[in-house]
């Protein structure tokens, strides 16, 4: 196929989706447009306090028509003649139940407002206690464990607590869903118009990551496993028996979305993927390279071939799933529930009493400059301290743990605290927390027999903080290659799309030809790295103390 192509890759993330059109050629991005979605940006079916957090179909559904018409208006009438395909990714584990035409309950009637008929966001941790049933029963040494290829430890951010959660506490709910989606594969089921539960396309990234999806036992867990857990869970062991990489077509747009987004009518629609593994395809990870996405929260994604590693059981991460990022490799994800929303912690504490006590007398627009320059004005200063052996400690579980060896219920600890700590130096210690917290999901890599050899970063943080990523090479002893590409998940989505198209035979080529390179490299200052070893030994030992007190 004509390499001059274009392609349009969609990122779902946590408060907006952004459409890049991209050059198939060369990976050029030829226009790009992100909208923000109107109810999450009001808090709208959300409650923190309860660690809820839901998101309207609604949000979806128009912020991804929005910022696909935005984009494309920036293009002249002959790219978008030649857009031949379109990938998604998303946030996940997103699930919400669907009724047996695979609409979302709250986009039926009586559901509107319900926030249990919405997407279960990936940081709703509401499904703690559900998790912890499905470890009980995985564990108990009655027949298989259906939690080996996940880590060994479930999850309350993954699809089945989520499900099992939400059925357990709306009776409505429950009697009205017939299965459940993830939102990564309910956006190419809608843009196809293949929406039937029965038929609809899903994602072996979404069903191996957080659905205990594998080959080796037919699909999903059996309803003997389904029901020990709670008899709820056996209706849905038959949703889906297959699930598909990403570089294959989940089929052709429909004549309406065609029409609706100003597209050709045999535009190819990508199977999905969760951002995280469309985003390491687009930082052009190969073999053994680590690849974190850092923003928010942190994935990090790693990729063997599967005849070097595909006999280990990876214990304590996210899953190891065949296929989940590139075909024929075993991939490995792995993260951290707070790393930018570590450092949003300390802003807020600072400029939300600041923001009350000026009570209007200061605009609202001064007050967001303030906000934006905090954080580089506390990283300018933080570089400049003197590295100290007594300095504040922080672990950084703000927000649970993810790995390794997840446990959501975990809460963050400080230790070194004295009157002369200001706000300089407790952001030294969240920086060096999460770098801390990076640090041993590498080292679990390791010691379970999967070796690194290099180590890549994209996303906001990455990005914009050069201290964070210094800090972080000096922990991990390691240099850190930076994405160039700032939309490093959209191209992702981009690249899987011209392979999905035909453009391409595989991803290594769509890689080659479209990956837009690195801008920099963090390397460790030798003389720092003993230090941060030391605070090493130092952050473990308080995990330990700090777990055994919640235990």
């Amino acid at each position: 196929m004509n390499k001059s192509a274009y392609v349009i890759g969609v990122d779902f993330g946590t408060d907006s989706v952004r459409a890049l059109v991209a050059s198939t050629q060369n990976g050029e991005t030829v226009a790009s447009a992100v909208n923000y979605y109107p109810r999450w940006k009001q808090g709208l079916y959300c409650d923190p306090s309860s660690q809820q957090y839901r998101q309207h179909p609604l949000d979806y559904l128009e912020s991804l028509e929005a910022a696909i018409k935005e984009a494309l208006a920036q293009c002249p009438a002959d790219i978008k003649a030649a857009v031949k395909g379109i990938s998604i990714d998303t946030t996940g584990s997103t699930p919400v139940a669907v009724d047996a035409a695979g609409t979302p309950l709250a986009l039926t009637p009586g559901f509107e407002e319900n926030p249990n008929a919405m997407f279960v966001l990936w940081k709703d941790h509401t499904a703690n206690d559900e998790a912890e049933r499905i470890n009980q029963v995985a564990h108990s040494g009655q027949g298989e464990d259906y939690t080996k290829y996940c880590g060994g430890i479930y999850s309350s951010e993954w699809f089945w607590a989520k499900m099992m959660h939400v059925i357990k506490v709306d009776v409505a709910v429950r009697e009205k869903a017939v299965a459940w989606v993830e939102h990564c594969d309910w956006i190419p089921a809608l843009l196809t118009g293949n929406n039937d539960v029965k038929t609809l396309v899903r994602s072996r990234c979404a069903a191996g990551h957080k659905a205990m999806w594998h080959e080796s036992w037919g699909g999903l867990p059996p309803a003997s496993f389904l029901e020990a857990v709670d008899p709820l869970l056996v209706k849905y062991d038959k949703m889906f028996t297959d699930s598909v990489v990403s570089s294959e077509a989940a089929g052709t747009i429909t004549a309406e979305w065609a029409a609706k987004l100003g597209l050709p009518a045999d535009v190819v629609i990508g199977v999905g993927a969760f951002d995280a593994h469309m985003g390491a395809v687009g930082a052009d990870i190969q073999p053994y390279a680590l690849c974190k996405i850092i923003g928010t929260s942190t994935c990090d994604i790693l990729m063997a071939p599967m005849d070097a590693t595909g006999h280990l059981l990876i214990k304590g991460i996210c899953g190891q799933v065949d296929g989940s990022v590139v075909p024929g490799m075993l991939g490995m994800e792995a993260g951290q529930s707070a790393y930018g929303d570590v450092y949003a912690w300390l802003r807020k504490l600072i400029i939300k009493p600041m923001a009350a006590l000026m009570n209007g007398d200061l605009d609202p627009q001064k007050m967001q400059q303030y906000e934006d320059k905090l954080l580089a004005y506390l990283s300018g200063e933080a570089q400049n301290l003197p590295l100290k052996d007594n300095d504040i400690l922080v672990l950084d579980w703000f927000n649970g743990r993810r790995t390794p060896d997840a446990n959501h219920t975990v809460k963050s600890a400080m230790i070194g605290l004295h009157l002369g700590t200001d706000a300089v130096h407790l952001f030294k210690g969240l920086v060096e927390a999460t770098a801390f917290g990076a640090k041993s999901i590498a080292d679990r890599f390791e010691n379970e027999g999967v070796p690194i050899k290099e180590v890549i970063a994209l996303g906001g943080v990455a990005k914009k903080s050069g201290y964070a990523m210094q800090v972080l090479a000096n922990v991990m002893n390691r240099p850190i290659k930076i994405v160039q590409n700032e939309q490093a998940c959209a191209i992702g989505a981009a690249m899987f799309a011209a392979v999905a198209a035909g453009v391409y035979s595989n991803v290594s080529e769509a890689q080659k030809a479209m990956f837009g390179g690195y801008e920099k490299v963090w390397e460790p200052q030798p003389e720092n790295v003993a230090y941060y070893a030391q605070r090493y030994k130092k952050f473990l030992q308080l995990g330990a103390f700090s777990e055994n007190i919640y235990a």
